[in-house]
C-alpha cells in the first residue's frame, strides 16, 4: 500500500487533498464549547427540576451559564487578540484571566446569592458545565489544524 503523497497507485477510494490550517480556531473552539456546555445545563437542569422544582433548574442554569461565560471570554480574547497580535495573545489570556476571577469575585461578594439561589445545584450545574466544557474545547483542539511550517516554495525550472 502506498501513501497519496508518493509516486505509485493511491490508497483508498480517491486522492487525499491537502488541507489548511483550520479557520477561525478559537470561535470553532468558542461553539463545539458552548454546545457541550448547553447539553450540561439540560442534563442538570432536568434532574434538578425533577427534584426540585422551578429554583432547582434556576440555580444550576445559573451556576452553569456562568461558568460559559467565564470561559467564552477567554476564547473571544484569543480570537480578536490572535489576529491582530499573536505574540501578545498569551499575555491578554493572563491578564484576562485576572480581571475575570477578580471581577467575578466582587460581583459574586457585592451582589450575594439571590435568596432563590439553591447552593448545591448551583455547583452541580457549574462543575458539570466546567468537566463538558473542558472535555469538548480539548476534543475540539486536538481535531484542529495547526500550521507549524511554512508550505514549501515551489523551485523555478532551471534553464539547464
Amino acid at each position: 500500500m502506498t501513501s497519496n503523497a508518493e509516486p505509485g497507485r493511491a490508497s483508498g477510494n480517491g486522492p487525499v487533498g491537502v488541507s489548511g490550517p483550520t479557520r477561525s480556531l478559537w470561535l470553532r473552539l468558542l461553539l463545539v464549547s458552548s454546545a457541550a456546555g448547553a447539553g450540561a445545563l439540560v442534563l442538570t437542569g432536568i434532574a434538578a427540576v425533577i427534584l426540585d422544582g422551578a429554583a432547582g433548574i434556576l440555580s444550576s442554569t445559573f451556576g452553569g451559564l456562568l461558568v460559559m461565560l467565564f470561559f467564552a471570554i477567554s476564547l473571544l480574547v484569543g480570537h480578536f487578540m490572535g489576529r491582530s497580535n499573536p505574540s501578545g495573545a498569551i499575555g491578554m489570556f493572563v491578564a484576562t484571566y485576572f480581571i475575570k476571577v477578580v471581577g467575578f469575585a466582587v460581583v459574586l461578594f457585592v451582589i450575594g446569592a439571590p435568596a432563590w439561589l439553591l447552593s448545591r445545584w448551583f455547583v452541580i450545574g457549574a462543575v458539570a458545565t466546567v468537566v463538558l466544557w473542558q472535555a469538548a474545547e480539548i476534543y475540539a483542539f486536538s481535531k484542529a489544524r495547526l500550521q507549524i511550517y511554512n508550505d514549501p516554495e515551489p523551485e523555478e525550472p532551471s534553464d539547464a
